[in-house]
């Protein structure tokens, strides 16, 4: 893979850095289910040792990234970037901020939890600060996604901010966190001057952004935008990628070329 060169040229300057569900493990009815497999938790303990950084950032919690990768010897920026648990750390650093808002985002979640909901088989993700409505696999996801479009106005009309993700519909504090933003400062901290990034959905397109302008503006020699395209994905993660792969198994192939060397 020609694109991973400058990656491979200098690795103890070069950081990996890539989103988990969709891309470290596939994409599941349940969030819970999800696994990464053994091959790929090894594939990331042997690049942790090579290379400068290595790091997931999910929009699950970071201590459930921790607990689905697991691999101890890497950081993972949780909750879009809200959270960050460090290599070998006990517990993640929060955004003050964004952690003020738990209390108003369950309340309105717990409001939410309805019987209209529950007919339509919408199940509700507790991930801290961050409330995700999912209805992958419901019997009418037509009649859900409308359920929840009404929602999210009531969310907004709350001071919540909300975001839709493939299948899921996320409820946060209105505090701005994102995946680039937690690409910017894992990337100042280790002081990487080459980066990849690997994702798959919309939330994902912050961290290109912030790989593209790290890259044009010189704080980056190189940058990678690594595309995992799949049957949901937006097609601006395809049309915006230096490379595009297809699916898990695709960035797997990728890890282990970084690993081979």
């Amino acid at each position: 893979m020609e694109a991973l060169q400058p990656l491979l040229a200098d690795p103890e300057r070069s950081a990996i850095l890539c989103d988990i569900d969709g891309v470290l493990a596939p994409i599941v009815r349940r969030a819970e289910e999800a696994r990464v497999s053994q091959h790929v938790s090894l594939l990331l303990s042997r690049l942790a040792r090579r290379f400068g950084l290595v790091a997931c950032i999910s929009g699950r919690s970071a201590t459930d990234a921790r607990r689905l990768v697991g691999v101890g010897g890497i950081a993972y920026a949780g909750s879009h970037g809200a959270e960050l648990l460090e290599p070998g750390a006990a517990r993640p650093r929060t955004n003050e901020a964004f952690q003020r808002w738990e209390g108003r985002v369950k309340r309105f979640a717990s409001e939410r939890d309805t019987p209209e909901l529950r007919r339509l088989r919408v199940r509700i993700e507790d991930k801290g600060p961050i409330a995700a409505f999912h209805w992958r696999g419901v019997p009418d996801e037509e009649a859900a996604r409308s359920r929840l479009e009404r929602l999210a106005a009531e969310a907004e009309e709350e001071e919540l901010t909300t975001h839709w993700g493939r299948k899921v519909l996320e409820v946060r504090p209105p505090v701005r966190v994102d995946k680039g933003q937690a690409v910017r400062s894992l990337l100042e901290t280790a002081g990487s001057r080459i980066a990849l990034f690997g994702g798959d959905d919309t939330t994902d397109l912050d961290a290109f952004d912030a790989l593209a302008e790290l890259r044009g503006d010189g704080t980056l020699e190189a940058a990678v935008l690594v595309g995992v395209r799949s049957d949901e994905g937006p097609a601006e993660i395809v049309e915006r990628a230096d490379l595009v792969v297809d699916g898990v198994d695709g960035f797997t192939r990728v890890l282990a070329a970084l690993a081979r060397r």
